[in-house]
């Protein structure tokens, strides 16, 4: 079923989740690809009953004009989601902007212990407190036991873990693998904005975290990070933003490598316009 009032979201779920099941929950802000489609089959083979929101979050973006360009296709969504997903198993939740905020579209403000000061939160100012604010209001109109999220926005995972053990909710957060498309561009909703030419010319953002990986082995954090500046300025048409290796726990970028650490590498470049970011265990 399909609804679009957060209160008949939870009556409805009152009366049909049992007491002895468990509510597996994905949000996603639509645009649905394989990427979304594998967390639900990952919600559904692990919970009970799937929650799936659709909900473009507008205190979110730092950016107006990024607003207004997000795809939306809602319709199209409902398919795909019905498609793979058993429908006496799942709920939509896909509400307007007013049934999530009311008369005041603005974000609270939360505090994540610094992993919301660096990288997206450096170039995005803003961004996560609004991903906090729908977060909380989600999770606490579909009181979900699991919440499922893919590993491209790895940022997000980490701050969305920090923030239930913050609030104590008693929610399992999941992080799943990234998803990509043939060729290795991670699946995203962006994806729709690129032509067909750039869409291909993307899979270079995969090719240059796998070179990264394999030189980070032998070589120090500067020079691993050179190394991806160097290639991108020989790729025509990509604008770098940032290419940063940083401690997977902290999120802190770092300079100098510790055994028994994890690294991961994160990517932002633009191509056509179009804001696009993978990362990669290192």
């Amino acid at each position: 079923m399909i609804f679009k009032s957060h209160k008949l979201l939870t009556e409805h779920l009152k009366k049909k989740v049992k007491s002895s099941e468990t509510i597996g929950f994905v949000p996603t802000m639509g645009a649905l690809h394989q990427g979304h489609i594998s967390l639900m089959k990952a919600a559904i083979s692990q919970c009970d009953q799937l929650v799936v929101s659709i909900f473009v979050n507008p205190t979110q973006f730092d950016n107006k004009k990024d607003l207004e360009k997000y795809p939306r296709t809602i319709n199209n969504d409902i398919k795909l989601i019905q498609k793979f997903i058993t429908t006496d198993q799942l709920t939509i939740y896909a509400p307007e902007v007013k049934d999530v905020y009311g008369k005041q579209t603005v974000a609270k403000t939360y505090r994540y212990d610094g992993l919301e000061h660096v990288m997206e939160g450096a170039n995005r100012p803003g961004h996560f407190n609004g991903v906090g604010t729908i977060l909380e209001f989600l999770f606490k109109v579909i009181d979900p036991d699991q919440a499922f999220f893919g590993e491209k926005d790895f940022q997000q995972l980490q701050i969305v873990k920090k923030l239930v053990a913050q609030q104590k909710w008693h929610i399992k957060i999941i992080g799943c693998p990234i998803e990509r498309e043939p060729h290795g561009l991670a699946m995203s909703s962006r994806n729709e904005r690129l032509s067909p030419e750039a869409r291909k010319k993307a899979q270079f953002i995969y090719t240059s975290l796998k070179l990264a990986k394999i030189y980070f082995q032998q070589h120090s954090i500067k020079k691993t990070q050179k190394l991806v500046e160097a290639l991108f300025k020989k790729e025509p048409g990509f604008e770098l933003e940032y290419f940063t290796i940083a401690s997977e726990e902290t999120l802190k970028p770092v300079v100098r490598k510790y055994k028994k650490h994890h690294y991961r590498g994160f990517i932002v470049a633009y191509l056509e316009g179009v804001r696009l970011i993978d990362n990669i265990a290192l």
